[in-house]
């Protein structure tokens, strides 16, 4: 078993170039630092350096070695920071989902030692940071195949536009995303996959994004702009109480198919025992869809 210090000082002394160099680096005299290199070249039986007098230069074994030894380093960080964060899950539930509706569910559910976090999650992280053991669970639009970890579905999210009631599709019970083309619409920037949704099926829209939610609700509650909602918006606090009873915004469902998404809950295997019960409260509290 090799010392991970002295890989260390063998990455060091190759991005440095001098023994002073890599002491002053590593806060440790320069004969330490000779001593712990030739101490690696024992320990492995071959010659790393060559050794000209007061300046030896890496030989071509000793370049592959520094390779090999900033992946063992790597490694060591790696194994670290997924311990540690397995730790801190320990006592703590941490949810994170890919879309934001979910999470003004969860932020109503009455849950001992749960904690989620506002920042959208991108889709493409959901298996890596349930394998590093960043989040418990995700809550996303994709049920997980993987040998590690569980997917549990929670329910289905629909899309509703808010269109003016003067306006020419207002009285219909469900309008397409095809009719909605060419209208100018309000929108919180962060609203995950169906950001994409919007924009990609509704020709010749204009979207004006809002990143806060405070500019969000006033351009919304003092203007006649379109907007959309879901039917997890009813959690949303702020959502409910900045709309007065005099909106002149008439709700419709959308009806395409792409309108609405399956949500699942995935976590590891592993941590089935504490999140099976969550996943099951999550479901019974999910609303239907419009």
């Amino acid at each position: 078993m090799i010392d991970t210090y002295l890989w260390q000082e063998l990455v060091v002394f190759a991005k440095t170039g001098t023994l002073a160099k890599t002491a002053e680096t590593l806060h440790i005299t320069q004969p330490s630092v000779t001593r712990g290199l030739q101490k690696l070249e024992e320990t492995l039986g071959v010659s790393l350096f060559d050794h000209q007098p007061n300046k030896p230069t890496l030989t071509t074994i000793g370049e592959l070695a520094v390779q090999e030894g900033e992946q063992i380093l790597q490694r060591q960080q790696l194994a670290i920071k997924k311990i540690r964060n397995f730790a801190d899950q320990e006592d703590v539930i941490k949810i994170a989902s890919t879309a934001p509706g979910p999470l003004l569910l969860l932020n109503r559910l009455s849950v001992a030692q749960l904690n989620t976090t506002q920042n959208l999650l991108d889709t493409d992280n959901v298996i890596k940071s349930l394998l590093n053991n960043r989040f418990t669970g995700i809550i996303s639009n994709q049920e997980i195949q993987n040998k590690d970890i569980e997917s549990v579905y929670l329910g289905k999210e629909s899309l509703v536009v808010h269109l003016d009631k003067f306006m020419y599709h207002s009285n219909q019970a469900s309008i397409s995303f095809k009719e909605l083309k060419g209208i100018n619409f309000v929108v919180l920037t962060d609203i995950g996959p169906w950001q994409t949704i919007i924009q990609q099926k509704i020709p010749e829209a204009k979207f004006m994004y809002q990143a806060q939610r405070f500019a969000f609700n006033e351009i919304t509650k003092y203007s006649n702009f379109p907007y959309f909602s879901t039917n997890l918006s009813s959690f949303d606090s702020e959502y409910t109480t900045s709309l007065s009873d005099t909106d002149d915004r008439v709700p419709i469902p959308v009806n395409d198919e792409t309108a609405t998404m399956e949500f699942y809950i995935s976590y590891l295997k592993t941590n089935r025992p504490k999140m099976a019960p969550l996943a099951q409260k999550i479901a019974q509290a999910w609303p239907q869809s419009f």
